[in-house]
């Protein structure tokens, strides 16, 4: 009988005892531990701390399930079916996916969180840290108007702000153990009015007569420059997040219309913005026979930081051109999220419809491109 490395053996029978151990403690240990994302040292892309290996966000929004409701809507109930979209997801080739969190859900009153959204919050970071999908937690949202507190619409501009900060803490403190969040998203498609506006107007027009994506962050820019405007309201917003969660990256999704351009603009002008931020997150949807344009936008977003086009779809395009678009803006983006609602591509294939038959090429192009792309860091410029 003799002893290596602590352990008893018998001989050559010592072997098979010491991996069955062996495998049976790696069992009970569970997934690796996700590793942090930052943003790479030459600030073109990402890495994973503390390894340094290369991180290319490539994933989907969970904006909503296959019936159009919100997550908050079905996650208490349906919690099964949650985990299926995420482990579907995964399959599919995903690393991030996209959550959209309603002000409402998470905070009922102005200083008052919601313990089960909280809770829900923590369950999905678990899931995502099973799973090893990285979540971009994207909050502050009002996408269906009944479920807007009358309380928050009735807020002047500092009241808001104050509310949206309270939100970003609560979340911030949620979400700050957990490796497996991306980013912080500060909102949805914010907007600087270039005039005066109704009380209480803060939501944009709704899209497909529901959802208000584009929300207002103030109702009058009273002579302040708009750029000015959202750099005071980011600065406000991220040391609500650094508060309880100091190192984490932190981004808005800015609307392609944000460059500073004759025309409709956001007032979040990139080169205006930027500065504040880990990296930019623009939404392209490039239109048919327009590639070279949705490039060409892209490229107003290249300011120093890295890009990630945190919405894509083959919307006004085709599957083809898409793809085109994906290859060809490597020159500046640092990676890609585009949608799963819930459907598989063999359920999307068996329907016949129209939608799930577009659904279905964006899901195979996703799966296609995956291996390439999440292996395959920016190029340094």
């Amino acid at each position: 009988m003799k002893r290596e490395g602590g352990l008893r053996t018998f001989g050559g029978a010592g072997i098979g005892i010491g991996v069955g151990l062996g495998l049976l403690l790696a069992g009970c240990a569970g997934p690796p531990r996700m590793e942090r994302v930052e943003v790479s040292p030459g600030g073109r892309g990402f890495v994973l701390a503390p390894s340094g290996r290369p991180f290319v966000p490539w994933g989907f929004n969970y904006d909503h399930d296959r019936d159009g409701r919100l997550i908050e809507e079905y996650w208490e109930a349906e919690w099964d079916a949650v985990e299926q979209d995420f482990r579907e997801m995964k399959d599919l080739g995903a690393n991030v996916v996209r959550i959209h969190l309603q002000l409402g859900k998470v905070l009922p009153s102005p200083d008052r969180p919601n313990p089960r959204a909280l809770e829900r919050l923590r369950r999905l970071l678990g899931l995502a840290e099973r799973v090893g999908l990285y979540l971009d937690l994207t909050g502050l949202g009002c996408y269906l108007k009944e479920y807007v507190p009358e309380w928050y619409d009735r807020l002047d501009e500092e009241g808001r702000w104050r509310a949206q900060a309270q939100f970003w803490s609560v979340v911030a403190s949620a979400c700050a153990a957990s490796p497996a969040v991306f980013c912080y998203d500060l909102m949805n498609e914010p907007v600087v009015p270039g005039g005066p506006r109704r009380p209480g107007e803060w939501l944009g027009p709704p899209f497909a007569e529901r959802y208000h994506f584009v929300q207002f962050i103030a109702l009058d820019p009273a002579g302040r420059p708009r750029p000015e405007v959202a750099r005071r309201w980011i600065r406000r917003l991220i040391a609500a997040v650094r508060r309880d969660d100091p190192r984490r990256l932190v981004t808005v999704g800015l609307v392609d219309w944000s460059l500073d351009r004759p025309g409709l603009t956001s007032g979040f002008v990139p080169g205006e913005v930027a500065g504040d931020l880990d990296f930019l997150s623009v939404h392209i949807y490039p239109k048919a026979s327009k590639v070279g344009e949705a490039l060409e936008t892209l490229r107003g977003f290249a300011v120093g930081k890295p890009v990630v086009i945190e919405e894509t779809f083959p919307l006004e395009c085709s599957p083809a051109e898409l793809r085109e678009f994906l290859e060809r803006s490597r020159e500046h983006a640092a990676g890609w999220i585009g949608f799963y609602w819930g459907k598989t591509p063999e359920e999307c294939r068996s329907s016949g419809t129209i939608v799930d038959a577009i659904v279905l090429s964006w899901l195979e192009l996703f799966r296609a491109e995956a291996p390439r792309i999440t292996s395959t860091p920016p190029a340094p410029r």
